[in-house]
This record gives C-alpha cells, sequence and structure tokens, in this order.
C-alpha cells in the first residue's frame, strides 16, 4: 500500500536566492582604483586653494571674487550628483567612474588662460563630473562588497580623499613653488588621463550592485514587527517598491544627510580657505603650510582607517546599534565644529595647529559612516537613486560657504575678525546637525521598516 503525502494547506513560498560569491581578489581590485580615483578626485579640488595665493596676487582679484571662483565648482555639483544617482540604475558603474575621470582632465585645461572666466568654466565643469563621483563610487564598492564587509572599503574610499590631500599638497605645491601655478592644472589632467586609461583595462561591475538584470539577490521587504511580534520577511518581487520620498525622509537617511551636511560645511571651508588662512594669518610660508595640510590629511586618514573598522566589528559582532552608527557620525561633527569655534580665540601657534588639525579632520568619520548607515536601511536597487539625492543635498555647503566666508573676511573690519565671524558660523551649523544626526539615525528600526539589508 502507497501512502500518498496530503497536500500542504500553505504553499510554499519562493526560496530567497543564495547571495553571489564574495570574489575577494577582484573587489579589492576595484577598490584600489575607487582610492585612486578618489586621490584624484581631492586633488582636484585642493588645487585651487593651494594656488590661490599666487593666483590671486597675479590677477589681482580679492577675496570675494576668489571665492566666487571657489564656489562656481559646486553649482552644478549636487545638481548632477542627484540626476546621475537618479539614473544610476539605468547606467554602468564602470562607465560612469570612465566618463567622469575623462571630464576632469578636460577641466583642468581652462586654468591655462589665466582669467576669472576661464577660471570659472573650469570650475564649473569640474563640478559637474566630480558631483557624482563620491557616491557612485560608492555605490560601484558596495556592488563589490556584500553587508557586513563594508564599513572598511566605504573608509578607504573616503580615505582616498584624504590621501589624495595628503599626497597633493606638497607635489601640487611644488610645482606651483617651482613650475607656476598652471603646472599644477596640467599635472592635475594628465594623472586623471592616465587612471581612465588603467580603469578602461580593469574596471567591471559587481554583483551586488542590485540593478536591472545583475547578478545581486532580490532584496526582502520586511513587515513591521508591530504584527505578530515578529519580522515576516517577503521577495520584494512580490511587494510594490518602497517610495523613494519615504527611504528619503527616514530618520536614518536624514541623520545622515545632516552629518554630511555638516562634515562638507568643513570641507569646503578647508579647501578653499585653509591654505589661504595658515599663509595669511598665521603666517605659515607655502611649502610649511603644504605641510600642514598634509597632517590634518594623515589625521583624517587615520581616524577614517579606525573608527569604522570599530564599527564593522562591532556589526559582525551583533553589538550594532544607535551608539555605533548614529552617534560615531554625530560625534566627529561636534567635535570639528568645537574645535573650530575655539580656533579664533587661541592665541599659541602650537595650539592652534592642533585646534586646525582637529576642526579640519576629526569630522571626516561622518562621511563614510552616513553612507553605511544609509545603505543599511535602502534597499539595494534603489541604492544608488538614494546615494544620488543624498550626495547632492550632503554636499550644499560648497555652493556657497567659500563665497560666503570671503565676503565675510573682506566685509569685515579686519581680516582676522572676517575668519572669527565665519569660524564661529561654521561651528553653530555643525553643532545642530551633529545633534540631529546623533538622535535621529536608526538604522536598524528603519531597515525593518523599509526593507534594507540591515
Amino acid at each position: 500500500m502507497v501512502v500518498r503525502p496530503l497536500p500542504s494547506r500553505h504553499p510554499r513560498l519562493p526560496e530567497t536566492p543564495e547571495p553571489p560569491a564574495y570574489d575577494r581578489r577582484r573587489a579589492w581590485l576595484v577598490l584600489v582604483m575607487v582610492v585612486a580615483f578618489m586621490m584624484i578626485n581631492y586633488a582636484d579640488k585642493s588645487v585651487l586653494g593651494l594656488a590661490a595665493v599666487p593666483l590671486m596676487d597675479e590677477l589681482g582679484i580679492d577675496k570675494s571674487t576668489y571665492g566666487l571662483i571657489s564656489s562656481s565648482f559646486y553649482v552644478l555639483f549636487s545638481v548632477s550628483g542627484l540626476v546621475v544617482g537618479l539614473l544610476s540604475a539605468r547606467w554602468s558603474t564602470r562607465t560612469m567612474l570612465l566618463v567622469m575621470a575623462a571630464l576632469w582632465a578636460v577641466a583642468q585645461l581652462p586654468a591655462l588662460a589665466a582669467s576669472v572666466p576661464a577660471l570659472i568654466a573650469g570650475r564649473l565643469l569640474l563640478g559637474a563630473a566630480e558631483g557624482p563621483a563620491a557616491s557612485m563610487s560608492m555605490h560601484t564598492l558596495y556592488a563589490w562588497f556584500p553587508p557586513g564587509r563594508r564599513g572598511m572599503p566605504s573608509a578607504l574610499q573616503i580615505g582616498g580623499a584624504a590621501l589624495g590631500t595628503a599626497v597633493a599638497a606638497p607635489v601640487l605645491t611644488w610645482f606651483i613653488v617651482n613650475l607656476g601655478w598652471r603646472s599644477a592644472f596640467v599635472a592635475l589632467a594628465i594623472t586623471s588621463a592616465a587612471w581612465c586609461v588603467v580603469w578602461y583595462a580593469v574596471g567591471k561591475d559587481g554583483p551586488y550592485g542590485g540593478a536591472a538584470g545583475g547578478d545581486a539577490p532580490a532584496a526582502e521587504v520586511r513587515e513591521p514587527s508591530g504584527s505578530g511580534g515578529r519580522d515576516a520577511a517577503r521577495p520584494a518581487g512580490k511587494t510594490s517598491p518602497v517610495p523613494l520620498p519615504r527611504l528619503l525622509l527616514s530618520g536614518t537617511v536624514v541623520g545622515g544627510v545632516l552629518s554630511a551636511f555638516g562634515s562638507h560645511w568643513a570641507l569646503a571651508v578647508s579647501s578653499a580657505w585653509l591654505p589661504v588662512y595658515l599663509q595669511t594669518r598665521l603666517d605659515v610660508a607655502a611649502t610649511s603650510a603644504s605641510v600642514a595640510i598634509s597632517a590634518v590629511s594623515v589625521l583624517s586618514l587615520v581616524l577614517l582607517l579606525t573608527v569604522p573598522a570599530l564599527v564593522d566589528r562591532r556589526k559582525r559582532s551583533g553589538r550594532a546599534g544607535r551608539a555605533t552608527d548614529g552617534l560615531a557620525q554625530g560625534a566627529a561633527v561636534l567635535v570639528s565644529g568645537a574645535a573650530l569655534a575655539l580656533l579664533p580665540f587661541t592665541e599659541p601657534r602650537p595650539l592652534q595647529l592642533v585646534l586646525v588639525a582637529l576642526a579640519f579632520a576629526a569630522h571626516s568619520v561622518a562621511l563614510p559612516l552616513h553612507y553605511v548607515t544609509t545603505a543599511a536601511v535602502v534597499p539595494a536597487a534603489r541604492r544608488g537613486a538614494v546615494f544620488g539625492v543624498v550626495a547632492a543635498t550632503g554636499t550644499l555647503p560648497g555652493m556657497f560657504v567659500p563665497y560666503l566666508t570671503g565676503r565675510l573676511v573682506d566685509g569685515a573690519a579686519s581680516e582676522a575678525a572676517g575668519y572669527s565671524m565665519a569660524f564661529l558660523l561654521s561651528a553653530a551649523v555643525m553643532a545642530v546637525c551633529g545633534a540631529v544626526a546623533m538622535l535621529a539615525i536608526r538604522p536598524e528600526r528603519d531597515a525593518r521598516a523599509l526593507g534594507g539589508e540591515g
């Protein structure tokens, strides 16, 4: 007698596909190229500040005009980051990075004309080409590293920015002092072109991209834990995608944007005005100022290689949470703001340099962590679009802070008073951003509600 099994009353749900294999070798090759990409990116940003003093002297421009040139870099920066982010699901990240770096090379050439309109045109093009760079290169990395392995790659990606400034400051200053300030722009154009050649040969899209037609597994949408006392996972294909506005207005994404906003405010001040401040206010020679800027970048790099690594370790041990994700970002911005607030009231030179280092290095910790927390709450298929919006809003200070700082310095009773007003205003904005980020970021809660990777 054959016993037939009774048919189940509950049809079996489709099994969740296994994640793709983690190709460590290829992932780290892409990481090296992305770090080099970010090094060039930040060298491009810093070259104008490094050349500011001889450039202003040769062209006979005041600090407000220089601030306008510096701010022009960000006019299209946020817009291009937003547009490319929203369209990223349709485009190969390999191709996007290649096109961006090629445009960087072209954008350096108008500086050879040595006029204010030419400099503004070059910075406008460079800003448009660099707007999506941080978010799309991070998206490229996340397509190669699975959840739980992203903290250190994120830190190294942002660390490429710090390393780029650390290397670029003395090298480009040597070009400026010995060969003229135009030579620094030419050197960067050649470097960008060389990166394009290598990336064309080795670049490749990763398996965790979540784009249509990709190899990434379907994201799951989890119901909030309110019904039944437990989370229910369902394949993403069986549910409607979470609307983009809901993703962007979650506490974790908003808090991450604010931490990035505060960090980029400090970054905008340092990239445009720190070389000028060191040379004109602290009477530091150009070569010594480049060493000081390198030291600030090295401190940023040390922080980027330690704090996110601790975050990753806590995640793998199951101890991640609010203290790991939110407090670290907010505290980093708060520490930088506090140092910036104290700087105008400090007299001894060594203490001034210590405060400069803290003010323009500590905030950098927020940059990789805000991508990590955003990725945790956003489904992989929407990550590129959300990263684009986050980058566009978080980098808005660059559009007006350099010009605003120049206006404050030119309009004050003295140069010292102008810098004091600019630094105190910056500190106040950063304090608000850091405090709100500490309160708003809740990745575990928002990941359950939005179907993020966790």
